[in-house]
């Protein structure tokens, strides 16, 4: 599996701190159970978007073919390397 970019690790944090941020202010939660579930879920959904983000950009590449001028309809030898 490959590892997130910079920017999708920026982004997936950024959507920690603000679900964290908007859920606390939202719910008025005070107990230290309540914010616990809080955090959790928003580092879940961070996580979350890092991983649909690697997803979209590994599709792209995809798309894109492998930009190295060979027809991508061939296969390549295992020993070719991965470009």
């Amino acid at each position: 599996m490959p590892r997130p970019t910079t920017a999708q690790l920026c982004t997936g944090t950024l959507i920690v701190v603000a679900t964290t941020v908007a859920l606390l202010a939202v719910s008025g939660s005070s107990g230290v159970f309540e914010v616990a579930v809080l955090v959790v879920f928003a580092i879940a959904l961070g996580t979350l978007t890092t991983a649909l983000l690697m997803t979209v950009a590994a599709q792209r590449r995809r798309a894109s073919g492998s930009g190295s001028g060979e027809p991508s309809g061939l296969p390549r030898p295992e020993y070719a390397g991965r470009g």
